[in-house]
């Protein structure tokens, strides 16, 4: 039995003081399987943290993530790992002997309140729930808060027992009902994997708050959904943040809904931003509950005619990596970290500041609500990825836009998450529908990115994933970076003018262990030879990997660089992985620290140069791109170097802007292995260095 009360207090806003109560279920549960939906276990034999997943109880259910999706078996028929005959035509194959966990815990109301609700944040996959032995319905999302009324099944006055259903794997939901799709993951872990928690309010309750920044106003939006499940009643909607103060009232009839949209001033606005993460909170009252609502003061939007990304409506470079964290559930080292706070904010905060990121894409599935939280405070843009690679047929288009709108409303007041992300790299019309029909319910207007779609929104950006590296050999040749401009590519089988941002590209994957993944034991054997050593690979994926990122920030045709992956699995059989040598303490491979440190600088620098050879005491014209991402003009000294030789020029590159320097330089007379170095020195900061491994003949 728990009993951790957090309230949610608005000072005055209530005549009778009314205040939401909200008890956290967070913690250890008890957790059994079964084959049958049916009835409840007589017995518990397991414990399992919740939030957390079902692969860490004690004692270990054996098997607990083996299931094959149609997706991975028809990649493995394509890689022909797997011949065509192993096809199928439902969600994949469990290999396991169970389909349902069931997690219970107990829990006393510290007060009675006229409704009590039980909010599961997210767990996969579905979720069922019984308080006390009576059934109060499902939730069949995998990816957004389900809530549940505990009101008519609830002890006030004693102990209540409290028991929620998952499935083991995802063929346990109908085939219509969307479950994430994901052509690469190998495993499907269940679990409660956010957090549970009691709401106790009085009447009427407080169901949404959507807060929507309006910066040349110095205002905000607010819309409200107000849900009375008691006798009709005269309700006082208070509001209040910075100070100000906004009131409705309004009749509400029994069981009666009513949204209420106020716009409130916030005189003297602090903007929200990477640099300057300033937070707000909104205080709301209906005299019968309260909700506190963090929201940050920020609008961000792309222009196709730019071709840029806005913040605030100023130019703003979008710099970073990739999450994929269901793929990390996954990892064998994965256990409790993504909820140990300490761990997800040097994750979050503490080394994407030391890398120079400003942003991630949280791709194919999302975070447990922390990770927002945290991001909103750390400053940075999120490109928040639906769970889709890949559109079933099977799947119900208004299930679909269901979902798709309570993962909105789970997310849309977070300041971090700047873009709806509908899918990842998938050509189906479904997705178009979707968006536009679920656009318009954020008041805050974000973009709206779709995979490999056209764009629906005229100032929508793409992705493009230009993988040079996955037809090194074949297509591709390093030294043809010299030639190439960092246009978009038409791997979304369509070409477009939209703005456009490169989240994924180079196909250099290593495990941690430093041997090639699935897809790059080719790419290796020809860029350092079939044995080298793991720190070989580990410092020519640094090496190229830090080049290329030089090459698609210098050229300036994306609104922004994400690279491809900062977490994901890595074991045996994975086809992609990260760059940790030590997960739990966080440390990163050195190479790839020290190339992508350089890389991902707001003053970059990009030497374009990549030929494996120079002629000894021959002179060399050498191209030099720096670009500057800060608003400020930036000078300096701009230095080109080979072993000895050396040459230097003032720069200047405005705000925002780009420019390229030719120096001549006579190549020394020694022979051997060199390295060419162009260094931008600004007068203020630190320097930003481009390297080229060459051998002088």
């Amino acid at each position: 039995m728990r009993l951790l009360v957090i309230t949610a207090l608005v000072a005055a806003a209530s005549p009778l003081g009314a205040q939401r109560v909200v008890v956290s279920l967070d913690g250890e549960w008890q957790i059994e399987e079964s084959v049958d939906a049916g009835a409840i276990p007589a017995s518990f034999t397991h414990r399992g943290r919740v939030p957390g997943l079902t692969n860490q109880a004690s004692p270990a259910f054996p098997g607990v993530d083996l299931f094959d999706s149609v997706e991975n078996i028809d990649k493995k028929i394509r890689l022909k790992a797997l011949p065509p005959s192993a096809m199928i035509n439902n969600a994949g194959i469990p290999r396991q002997k169970r389909n349902y966990f069931w997690y219970r815990t107990t829990f006393r109301p510290p007060a009675k309140k006229a409704v009590a609700l039980l909010k599961v944040n997210k767990a996969q996959f579905g979720t069922a729930v019984w308080l006390n032995g009576k059934p109060l319905g499902d939730h069949l999302g995998c990816f957004t808060a389900g809530y549940f009324d505990l009101t008519a099944a609830m002890r006030w006055t004693g102990e209540n027992e409290l028991v929620v259903r998952i499935g083991a794997h995802p063929g346990v939901l109908p085939e219509s009902v969307p479950c994430g799709t994901d052509n690469e993951k190998l495993r499907w872990t269940p679990g409660i994997y956010d957090s549970v928690a009691v709401l106790l309010s009085d009447n009427p309750v407080i169901e949404t708050v959507q807060v929507a920044p309006r910066i040349r106003s110095s205002e905000i939006l607010v819309e409200t959904v107000v849900h009375n499940f008691g006798g009709a009643r005269s309700v006082t909607l208070v509001q209040r943040v910075a100070g100000q103060a906004a009131t409705r009232k309004f009749q509400l009839g029994q069981g009666a809904r009513k949204t209420v949209r106020q716009t409130i001033r916030i005189p003297g606005v602090r903007l929200w931003t990477p640099e300057t993460p300033h937070l707000y909170t909104l205080e709301s009252s209906t005299g019968g509950d309260t909700l506190a609502t963090r929201f940050g003061m920020r609008e961000f939007r792309f222009d196709t005619t730019t071709k840029r990304a806005y913040l605030n409506g100023k130019p703003y470079f979008l710099r970073g990596s990739n999450i994929t964290l269901h793929r990390f559930f996954e990892d064998p080292e994965c256990k409790g970290l993504p909820w140990d706070g300490k761990w997800v904010r040097k994750l979050l905060v503490d080394i994407p500041k030391r890398m120079h990121w400003n942003a991630f894409r949280f791709c194919i599935g999302p975070v447990p609500d922390q990770w927002l939280d945290i991001a909103d405070e750390a400053g940075l843009l999120i490109q928040n990825e639906y769970f889709v690679w890949g559109w079933r047929k099977q799947w119900n288009i208004d299930t679909a836009i269901s979902q798709y709108k309570e993962w909105m409303r789970d997310n849309w007041n977070h300041p971090s998450v700047a873009i709806w992300d509908a899918q990842n790299e998938t050509r189906a019309d479904e997705l178009s529908r979707i968006i536009s029909a679920v656009r318009g319910l954020d008041l805050s207007n974000r973009p709206w990115e779709n995979g490999y779609n056209l764009p629906v929104g005229p100032d929508d950006p793409v992705e493009d994933h230009p993988y040079h590296f996955s037809g090194l050999g074949r297509s591709f040749e390093v030294p043809d970076l010299e030639k190439l401009t960092g246009a978009k590519s038409t791997n979304a089988a369509h070409p477009t003018a939209h703005p456009v941002i490169i989240n994924e590209y180079a196909w250099l994957w290593l495990n941690r262990d430093g041997s090639p993944t699935e897809l790059t034991r080719d790419v290796y054997a020809r860029l350092v030879g079939a044995n080298a050593s793991p720190e070989e690979r580990f410092e020519a994926y640094g090496y190229y990997l830090g080049g290329e990122t030089e090459f698609w920030r210098a050229h300036r045709n994306a609104a922004g660089v994400l690279h491809f992956v900062y977490l994901t699995c890595s074991f045996p059989g994975a086809y992609t992985a990260d760059h940790w040598l030590d997960l739990a303490n966080l440390k990163l491979e050195p190479h790839f620290e020290d190339y992508l440190g350089e890389a991902f600088k707001p003053l970059g620098v990009y030497l374009n140069f990549w030929q494996p050879r120079l002629k000894a005491g021959s002179e060399r014209r050498f191209a030099v791109m720096v670009i500057n991402d800060e608003p400020a003009t930036v000078r300096g000294t701009l230095e080109l170097s080979i072993g000895g030789a050396r040459v230097e020029t003032p720069f200047e590159v405005p705000g925002l802007g780009q420019q390229t320097y030719n120096l001549d330089l006579r190549v020394p007379s020694a022979a051997g292995a060199a390295l060419v170095k162009a260094t931008a020195i600004p007068e203020k900061g630190t320097p930003t260095v481009s390297r080229r491994k060459v051998t002088i003949e």
